[in-house]
C-alpha cells in the first residue's frame, strides 16, 4: 500500500507559497442565529439551539447544495456568520463521542463527499468527523465547503470538521479555491469569507480521549496534548511552528524527526509515534493529508492510520477512497469505494501547472 510519490511532490510546490502573509479579519459576530439553553464555561463548549428560522433557512441551503447549486454570495456570508457562533466556542482538541465515522481529504469533489455520505450513512444518523481539506484540486470546492459548513451549523453535534493545510489564504490562492470562486461569483468575495471562516476550524480532535484525529501529524514542538490546547489557533496557517507542523507532517519509515520533502512540517518516525501515544495515553493517530491507493494505510506498527476520502483524486489518480468507522468500544472498521459517476465537468480556465501531480 504504497504512497504515490509523484503525487506527494506537489506539496513541496505548495510549501513555498507559505511565506505569504496577509493581515487577519476576524469580523465581529452576530448572535442573533443562536440562543443559548445553558450558561457554561466557554472553554468546556456551548450548547446552543437554532431558531425555527435558522433551521428552515439551513434546510433550504442544504437542499439546494445537495444538488450541486451554489449559494448566493449573501447567504455564504450569512452561513459564515452562523458558522462562527458555533466554532469559535470549540477547543483546539475538540472532544469527540464515539460512534463516529471518520474521514479525510476530500478536495472539492462534490458528488464522491455525496457518494461517502451513502456509504457511510447519512448526517445526522451518523456521527462524522472530517480531518480537513475541504477545497483545491475539485471542481466543486464551493459546493463541498459550503455543504459541510452548512451541515456542520445544522448538526453541530453530529459533525466535526477540522482544518487542513489548503484551509489557508495562501494555498487557495494557488491550488484552485481562489480562481473557482473569481469563475462563479465575479469576485474574491466568497473566497475571503470562508479563508475567514478557516481560522475559526478546531486544529485536532480527540475520539473518546483515545483516538487523536489531526490533518497532518507531529511536532517536535509539542509532547503533550495541553501543549495544542496552548496555541492560538485563529489565524493564518504559520509557516512554520507547531500549528503549522500539526497540518504539515507526515509519518516516515525512519526514525526520529526529519526533514520534510514538503518544505513545511517534518517527517516523524515509529519512536516518536510510541513516544507521544504513551505519553498522552493514546491508542491511535489518525490523519490524512497523504494519497493512499486504497483508500487508508496503517503505519507505525497501527499506532498511526492515514485516511484519503477522494477517490481517483484529481479525476486521475485511479485510488479509492476509505472512510473509518469507529464503534462503541473503539473498535475501527474501514468503508472503500470508488469514484461516483459524475455528470459532464465545467470547462476550467486556468491552465494546469506542470508540477500539479
Amino acid at each position: 500500500m504504497e504512497i504515490d510519490p509523484d503525487v506527494q511532490m506537489e506539496d513541496v510546490v505548495e510549501s513555498q507559497h507559505l511565506g505569504l502573509t496577509e493581515e487577519d479579519d476576524l469580523s465581529d459576530v452576530s448572535h442573533d442565529d443562536y440562543r443559548a439553553t445553558s450558561m457554561i464555561p466557554a472553554t468546556a463548549g456551548v450548547i446552543a439551539e437554532l431558531s425555527s428560522q435558522s433551521r428552515n433557512q439551513l434546510d433550504d441551503w442544504i437542499t439546494r447544495l445537495t444538488d450541486c447549486q451554489p449559494l448566493s454570495e449573501d447567504d455564504v456570508g450569512r452561513l459564515c456568520d452562523m458558522a462562527k457562533e458555533v466554532l469559535q466556542f470549540e477547543q483546539n482538541v475538540q472532544p469527540v463521542q464515539a460512534p463516529v465515522t471518520i474521514c479525510g481529504d476530500v478536495h472539492g469533489q462534490f458528488h464522491d463527499l455525496m457518494e461517502l455520505f451513502k456509504i457511510g450513512g447519512p448526517c445526522p444518523d451518523t456521527n462524522y468527523l472530517f480531518m480537513g481539506d475541504y477545497v483545491d484540486r475539485g471542481y466543486y470546492s464551493v459546493e463541498t465547503v459550503s455543504y459541510l459548513v452548512a451541515m456542520k451549523v445544522r448538526y453541530p453535534n453530529r459533525l466535526t470538521i477540522l482544518r487542513g493545510n489548503h484551509e489557508s489564504r495562501q494555498i487557495t490562492q494557488v491550488y484552485g479555491f481562489y480562481d473557482e470562486c473569481l469563475r462563479k461569483y465575479g469576485n474574491a468575495n466568497v473566497w475571503k469569507l470562508f479563508t475567514d471562516l478557516f481560522d475559526y476550524f478546531p486544529i485536532t480532535a480527540l475520539v473518546e480521549n483515545q483516538i487523536f484525529c489531526l490533518h497532518g501529524g507531529l511536532s517536535p514542538m509539542i509532547e503533550t496534548i495541553d501543549n495544542i490546547r496552548e496555541l492560538d489557533r485563529f489565524q493564518e496557517v504559520p509557516h512554520d511552528g507547531p500549528m503549522c507542523d500539526l497540518l504539515w507532517s507526515d509519518p516516515d519509515d525512519r526514525g526520529g524527526w526529519g526533514m520534510s520533502p514538503r518544505g513545511a512540517g517534518f517527517t516523524f518516525g515509529q519512536d516518536i509515534s510510541e513516544q507521544f501515544n504513551h505519553r498522552n495515553n493514546l491508542s491511535l493517530i489518525s490523519r490524512a493529508h497523504q494519497l493512499v491507493m486504497e483508500g487508508f494505510s496503517w503505519s507505525h506498527e497501527k499506532q498511526v492510520v492515514t485516511i484519503f476520502s477522494a477517490p481517483n483524486y484529481c479525476y486521475r489518480c485511479g485510488n479509492q477512497a476509505a472512510i473509518m468507522e469507529v464503534d462503541e468500544n473503539l473498535s475501527n472498521s474501514f468503508l472503500q469505494y470508488d469514484p461516483c459517476p459524475r455528470p459532464g465537468e465545467p470547462s476550467v480556465s486556468r491552465r494546469t501547472p506542470d508540477y500539479f501531480l
